[in-house]
C-alpha cells in the first residue's frame, strides 16, 4: 500500500511539473492584469451610476416614499447586472468559451422556469404593485394578513415591521390585497358614556369646549374636526355620545388618545359621571333576643 501511494504522489509531481513547465506566465499575468483592470472599471462605474441615479431622483423630490423605493430597485438592478457582466468578461478573458457557458445556462434556465412558477408569480406582481404605486417604503399597510410598516420592498418580497418589533417576509405572490393607512387622512372616532342622569346639554357643552382646546393645541396633526356628533346610542348604563375627527396619516391614534384624556380630566373637573358596574353588597347582622 505504501509502494503503492509513493508511486501515485511521484506521478502526480511529474504531471504538475510539466504543466507548470508548459504554462505561459506571460499571458496568465496579462488576462490577471484584464481582470484587475475591469474590476477597477466596473466599481467606478458603478460609483458614477449610483450618484447619477441619486442626483436623477433628488431632482424629482428625494424624501418621496416611491422615490426611495424606485431608487433602491434601480441601484439593486445596476449592481447585479454589472457583477453578471464582470463575470462574463472576466471567463472570456482567461480563454474560458462563455458562449457554450450562456447555452447550457437558457437550457437550464428554462427547466427550472417549469418549476418556478411561484417565482415569476412573485415577480410579476411585485412589478405591477411598483407600477401602481400600492404602497412604498415606509408606509404603513396591511397585507397578507399582516400589520405593518413597510422597511424594504422588492419585485420578489416585501419586508414589513410590525408594532412588536417582528419583521415579516411575505412573498409579492401572496399579497391579493393590500389596505394602506398612509394614503390620505385618517378618521379619529371616540365613543365616551355619561350616566343617565347628567343633563345631555351640560356634558355636549363640556365636550365641544374640549374639541375646540383640541384643535387649537394639535393643529399640526388634526386636519378637520373635532366634532361632537352627539348622542350615537343607549347603553345599559350609559348615553353614548360620539366624536369625530381627521388627522394626518398615522397619527390617529395619538389623538384618540389625547382626546379620552382630556375628556377625563373635564369630566372630572366638572363632577360629570361616566358609569361603570358597580355592586353594592349589604350585609345585616340579626341581634339575638
Amino acid at each position: 500500500m505504501a509502494g503503492f501511494w509513493e508511486k501515485w504522489t511521484a506521478r502526480a509531481g511529474e504531471f504538475l511539473r510539466a504543466q507548470w513547465e508548459t504554462v505561459n506566465w506571460t499571458a496568465v499575468l496579462a488576462a490577471g492584469l484584464k481582470v484587475v483592470v475591469v474590476i477597477l472599471l466596473a466599481w467606478l462605474l458603478l460609483r458614477l451610476g449610483d450618484a447619477a441615479i441619486d442626483r436623477f431622483f433628488a431632482r424629482r423630490g428625494g424624501e418621496n416614499r416611491r422615490v426611495n423605493t424606485l431608487r433602491t430597485l434601480l441601484k439593486s438592478g445596476l449592481h447585479y447586472t454589472a457583477y453578471f457582466m464582470i463575470i462574463v468578461t472576466a471567463l472570456s478573458l482567461c480563454g474560458v468559451k462563455v458562449e457554450a457557458i450562456l447555452a447550457g445556462a437558457g437550457i437550464v434556465g428554462l427547466a427550472v422556469g417549469f418549476g418556478a412558477q411561484s417565482l415569476v408569480r412573485d415577480v410579476i406582481t411585485g412589478f405591477f404593485i411598483l407600477l401602481e404605486d400600492q404602497f412604498a417604503v415606509g408606509d404603513y399597510i396591511t397585507a397578507a394578513g399582516v400589520s405593518g410598516t413597510v422597511e424594504e420592498m422588492g419585485l420578489r418580497v416585501t419586508k414589513l415591521r410590525d408594532f412588536g418589533g417582528q419583521l415579516h417576509i411575505i412573498p409579492n405572490g401572496q399579497i391579493s390585497m393590500v389596505t394602506n393607512y398612509s394614503k390620505g387622512n385618517t378618521r379619529v372616532l371616540v365613543e365616551v358614556g355619561v350616566a343617565y342622569e347628567e343633563s345631555l346639554e351640560r356634558v355636549l357643552g363640556v365636550l365641544k369646549k374640549v374639541c375646540e382646546e383640541a384643535s387649537g393645541e394639535l393643529s399640526e396633526v388634526i386636519v378637520e374636526g373635532p366634532k361632537v356628533l352627539g348622542v350615537e346610542g343607549f347603553g345599559p348604563h350609559d348615553v353614548v355620545i360620539r366624536i369625530v375627527a381627521y388627522t394626518k396619516p398615522l397619527h390617529h391614534w395619538y389623538v384618540e388618545r389625547e382626546l379620552r384624556r382630556r375628556i377625563k380630566e373635564a369630566f372630572d373637573r366638572e363632577g360629570i359621571e361616566i358609569p361603570y358596574p358597580r355592586r353594592v353588597v349589604i350585609t345585616t347582622v340579626g341581634r339575638e333576643g
